[in-house]
């Protein structure tokens, strides 16, 4: 590392102009991870809350196939029939219907006057005691903590959900869907409002618990119209979730590729600078593996620390968004963009060791003379 610590020393503008460059990379990628990692909590978080095995929709009249790629929670509708013959499978022990809908609440004040408190908000309807934010009686509800605060609503408050009142019986977890905040209600109690608001009345989808296998999934999928998957297999029936998250993922990809372009075009034309150096190097008796790992570390220190300047950056951003928008810090959102970036600079690096390894000191020191 003698030679790697002079070279950052004598060219420290250079070097200082790359980190710098990690570390705005860094802090773009660690950004969009977080904020990534937020939408995608305002998006699915009430869905993973769900205590499932399997996640069943029903296939619209008509299509085929086997996954849920293209169903989403808005278009299924499961007919009592279908939940009969999934709760009468063998190795299931109970299938209950799970009902999806987005309508608006008003919090009613005590005297029962209408107030100004109104918000857009997703109404998941099931059996009272299958989730703990389920409501344990009909004519009471479940608010999600953000539901809670947009509605400025308490316990034992009246709130209106398609011009039916509700009892808040609690005010329970972080739920969202869809990037609305969850009211949770009875699965008898959202089958009234879904047909107030001329809906079938009929289940979004089957939480089923048990022991399956991949055959009997998909001979139950065939014979009764349907297609199950896992909890996580099931986000992708949130509309916004692929988009969101797809977008974003690749905006994230391209960020670190250009990372390891840019790390590795600056190393090649400085080593290709150097070339007459590690000749003399060469000449001199210094093996090639001591030259690389020579600028290796060089390459190493220079990304860890631009890296680290972002990294920091991202967590300072992380604490300063707060509640003003979606964003999540966690070692998975901070850290782990921050390793990859360097894990692809380094293969910037060795792409660029090319000119070391090749290098010939007999040519080199005789185009010197």
């Amino acid at each position: 590392m003698f030679v790697a610590w002079r070279d950052l020393r004598a060219a420290r503008g250079r070097f200082a102009l790359l980190a710098a460059v990690v570390a705005l990379v860094t802090l773009l990628v660690g950004s969009l991870t977080g904020l990534t990692a937020g939408l995608a909590a305002q998006n699915v978080s009430a869905v993973l809350g769900l205590d499932a095995d399997a996640v069943v929709l029903a296939r619209p009249a008509g299509s085929s196939g086997s996954t849920s790629g293209a169903l989403t929670f808005a278009d299924s509708s499961v007919s009592s029939a279908q939940q009969s013959a999934w709760a009468s499978a063998a190795g299931v022990t109970g299938a209950w219907p799970l009902g999806v809908s987005q309508t608006r609440a008003t919090r009613q004040s005590s005297s029962g006057t209408a107030s100004t408190q109104s918000a857009a908000v997703a109404v998941l309807g099931t059996d009272p005691g299958l989730t703990a934010t389920t409501p344990a009686s009909p004519a009471t509800v479940v608010l999600s903590t953000p539901a809670a605060e947009a509605l400025k609503a308490r316990t034992g408050e009246t709130v209106e959900l398609g011009g039916q009142r509700f009892t808040v019986a609690q005010v329970s977890g972080d739920g969202w869907y869809s990037h609305t905040p969850v009211v949770w209600t009875t699965f008898l109690d959202w089958q009234q409002l879904s047909r107030a608001t001329g809906g079938s009345g009929e289940a979004s989808a089957l939480l089923v618990r048990g022991d399956l296998d991949g055959d009997q999934r998909a001979a139950l999928d065939t014979r009764t119209g349907t297609t199950a998957t896992t909890l996580l297999g099931s986000l992708g029936a949130i509309g916004a979730f692929r988009s969101e998250v797809g977008s974003l993922g690749l905006i994230i990809g391209l960020l670190l590729v250009v990372s390891a372009l840019v790390v590795g075009a600056f190393f090649t034309v400085w080593t290709l600078q150097r070339t007459a150096d590690v000749a003399v190097l060469k000449a001199l008796g210094a093996s090639t593996r001591s030259l690389v790992v020579d600028a290796l570390g060089q390459g190493t220190a220079v990304l860890v620390g631009g890296v680290a300047a972002g990294t920091a950056g991202v967590v300072a951003i992380g604490l300063a968004a707060g509640t003003a928008v979606p964003f999540v810090l966690s070692p998975l959102t901070a850290l782990a963009p921050s390793l990859l970036v360097v894990v692809l600079g380094l293969v910037g690096v060795l792409v660029a060791l090319r000119a070391i390894v090749s290098a010939n000191p007999l040519t080199a020191l005789g185009s010197i003379r």
